[in-house]
């Protein structure tokens, strides 16, 4: 079967796709995988980014997974984001770590797995505890209006911040540099119009606002190191002293700054959607949070999963062929690009026995929420699963009642499945 071409209804790059309610996505998404094929959807040529002949959309389990895991055949070079960023950019912030194939993806991962490791994360687990605490204490004393920055927004940024040794003070101006990245959404059809101009010029200075504070930050702690994660990656590691080729390793300023973009994306967003997409299936489907209630430690593990699967907070990464290669029986040629789109992956029948029902006792759950098996496997996925574990468990423990009111307000975007708003209520405490 040879590949397809889109059909004239459906276009994965329009902002019209993208707005519309997310089980139309979903449907469209079926009828994609239905199609046997990866279909083909042309990308015209767009201003001030980098851009090709089109991309084949890869929306099939089997298809995701095995993309994943043949990194030299389906690159994240030049850019594993779409629409791909002029080379300009990467010149000027420097290339993160999405956008690299091994070496260099091998060797800056290796460095940044020490943020992951079992010692950090068993000493930041204290840390999210008592930021957990405190953001249930304020919600008590204020009382409920909006879910996301009341709760959903404050966790992982208050946690990337205290692992990177960001003091208290300097949170909020983080915070709102994030906002100001993640509101350019990478939808085609913004990219035409003037306000989408201003949100790309607001995007860019974000990051760069951002480079410069964790700079400042690494400088500092390459004079007088602390024991944060900053001072963890921009000093050479001393290893086991028995000179292995890895001793000495650590991070230049610019890729620590590439590195905390990473963070406060991939880290952030992931557990801030989660948490709100989260607070809502369990509203929807109480059957599901009384089960979880009964026996939190037994089923809370499942019920994460089960909300990254159904929710894929991520929703794509692309992918470029260096080399001519048959995908499930369908030929690719080297050149061509690819797209990953995680929540039809996360949907696809032959994997999930009724994919749209939101189950926590699915088990096995092969879900791609964290991106699928390979090089390129969220390192922060324990960190997220730790976060959400101990919110979810100190907001139901101490929050009677806990439910959305209303429907979420989406954030318009074809990468990050995000939440801008979300109305909720609790009883409170007697």
């Amino acid at each position: 079967m040879s590949l397809q071409s889109a059909t004239a209804d459906m276009d994965l790059l329009g902002m019209e796709f993208w707005a519309r309610p997310e089980k139309e996505r979903l449907a469209d998404f079926a009828r994609l995988r239905e199609r046997g094929a990866p279909v083909f959807f042309p990308e015209p040529r767009i201003p001030f980014v980098r851009s090709g002949r089109g991309f084949h959309a890869l929306v099939r389990h089997a298809d995701v997974v095995a993309a994943s895991r043949d990194a030299r055949t389906f690159s994240s070079e030049p850019a594993a984001t779409s629409p791909e960023p002029p080379p300009w950019l990467s010149a000027l912030l420097g290339t993160p770590m999405v956008n690299m194939d091994d070496p260099r993806h091998a060797r800056l991962r290796r460095i940044v797995s020490r943020a992951f490791s079992p010692k950090m994360l068993a000493r930041i687990e204290a840390e999210i505890q008592a930021t957990a605490t405190r953001i249930v204490d304020d919600l008590i004393a204020e009382g409920p209006r909006d879910f996301v920055p009341q709760v959903a927004a404050r966790l992982p940024i208050n946690v990337i911040c205290a692992m990177m040794g960001i003091p208290e003070r300097t949170r909020p101006y983080v915070l709102r540099r994030i906002d100001a990245m993640t509101e350019y959404s990478g939808v085609r059809g913004s990219l035409t119009s003037p306000r989408a101009l201003r949100l790309l010029g607001g995007n860019l200075k974000a990051i760069a606002d951002l480079h410069r504070l964790v700079a400042r930050l690494g400088r500092a702690r390459r004079q007088n190191p602390t024991d944060d994660l900053v001072s963890a990656l921009v000093n050479a590691e001393a290893g086991s002293g028995g000179g292995g080729r890895h001793d000495g390793e650590r991070l230049s300023l610019r890729e620590l700054g590439s590195f905390f973009d990473l963070l406060l994306v991939a880290g952030n967003e992931t557990t801030r959607n989660a948490l709100s997409h989260g607070l809502r299936l369990f509203t929807e489907n109480p059957d599901q949070r009384d089960l979880l209630l009964a026996d939190f430690d037994g089923r809370i593990g499942g019920a994460i999963e089960e909300i990254v699967r159904y929710s894929s907070p991520i929703i794509q990464f692309r992918r470029t062929l260096t080399r001519d290669h048959v995908l499930n029986g369908h030929p690719l040629k080297a050149g061509d690009k690819v797209v990953l789109f995680y929540p039809a992956a996360n949907r696809d029948p032959e994997v999930f026995p009724d994919p749209d029902v939101f189950d926590i006792t699915r088990s096995p759950n092969p879900h791609v929420g964290f991106g699928g098996p390979g090089p390129h496997l969220c390192l922060g996925a324990n960190l997220a699963r730790m976060e959400l574990r101990i919110m979810f468990r100190e907001l139901y423990d101490r929050l009677p009642g806990l439910r959305t009111t209303g429907d979420p307000v989406p954030l318009l975007s074809s990468f990050d499945n995000g939440v801008k708003s979300q109305p909720f209520t609790f009883s409170r405490p007697s």
